[in-house]
């Protein structure tokens, strides 16, 4: 940081991580990214390491304005050579007044991972959160904000269309079949993974849960299963699987990660497929997924 930064910051200076709220909200700590505060909030406690409280800018308001879908190179998703290109174009709602917006987010092209703290804390997201609409699936679910990008690579082999939101994690992968990414996806499930109506959710979870094992990740890895279950999605049955994988292999700077599928007879001949997932670069979003599948509508 320059001179005139360690001034304004007072008598010292502050590396990126998360403090004290400035705005004095209690038991909650903001993102710091190094030179502002940003609109991010999450709890003090286990698991959040916070910096001690410095002399900083005061933190302005952003000003709104609506999203506008920043367009990526198609590019295989993960190790795996999938096919098509998605045909989806992705609808996004604003209800009510609009709280998550989309600022000036890094460039997925850009050398690097993507530093990006969690949205705002708390168990459900705000009145107003931009949602994103799959009408070919016949799900919604939250943008998440800053920093995340309309999802626009290759099709991925489990669903028909894909909707939805990544940011990339690590550009150049070992065998160079693309980036590293994080992703909320979703889309209509295709056939051959077992479905036959509602009886067949948690078989049909379970098949797809290993193909995208199988397909998107490096080999050998572990799985260790966090909860395989039935739920009840905006009163339409549902099962979710969620686990995380661990790896060895040179060449990832992730070596695990953390995801969730979430199988929800939305009343259609194919059942809605969320496929949610982090790298352990960014272990500190783990917990948006278990709040993305507690915010997910029925169309």
């Amino acid at each position: 940081m320059t001179e005139a930064g360690r001034d304004q910051l007072g008598s010292r200076t502050a590396a990126p991580g998360w403090y004290p709220d400035p705005d004095g909200a209690p038991g909650l700590v903001r993102w710091w990214d190094g030179g502002s505060w940003s609109d991010v909030t999450t709890p003090a406690g286990p698991g959040v390491s916070v910096g001690t409280p410095f002399e900083a800018p005061a933190r302005p308001a952003p000003p709104p304005h609506d999203w506008e879908p920043v367009a990526a190179p198609a590019r295989s998703r993960r190790t795996a050579v999938l096919i098509g290109a998605s045909g989806l174009t992705l609808l996004v709602v604003l209800a009510l007044v609009l709280v998550a917006v989309l600022g000036g987010g890094p460039d997925p092209d850009d050398a690097g991972p993507v530093a990006l703290p969690p949205p705002a804390s708390g168990p459900a997201f705000p009145p107003g959160t931009v949602r994103i609409v799959d009408a070919e699936s016949g799900i919604s679910y939250p943008f998440l904000g800053d920093g995340w990008f309309e999802f626009d690579l290759s099709s991925q082999l489990e669903t028909a269309s894909v909707a939805g939101q990544y940011f990339v994690t690590q550009q150049d992968l070992p065998d160079g079949t693309g980036p590293f990414i994080a992703q909320c996806t979703s889309g209509p499930v295709v056939d051959g993974y077992g479905w036959t109506g509602a009886g067949s959710l948690e078989s049909t979870a379970t098949t797809l849960a290993d193909s995208v094992r199988g397909n998107y990740y490096p080999a050998p890895n572990e799985r260790t299963v966090r909860r395989s279950e039935a739920l009840t999605v905006d009163g339409a049955a549902a099962w979710v699987v969620e686990f995380d994988l661990s790896w060895d292999v040179p060449g990832y700077d992730a070596s695990g990660e953390r995801a969730a599928l979430l199988l929800v007879d939305v009343g259609r001949p194919a059942p809605a497929l969320l496929y949610l997932s982090i790298p352990n670069t960014h272990a500190e979003l783990y917990g948006v997924i278990d709040r993305v599948l507690g915010d997910v509508d029925v169309l």
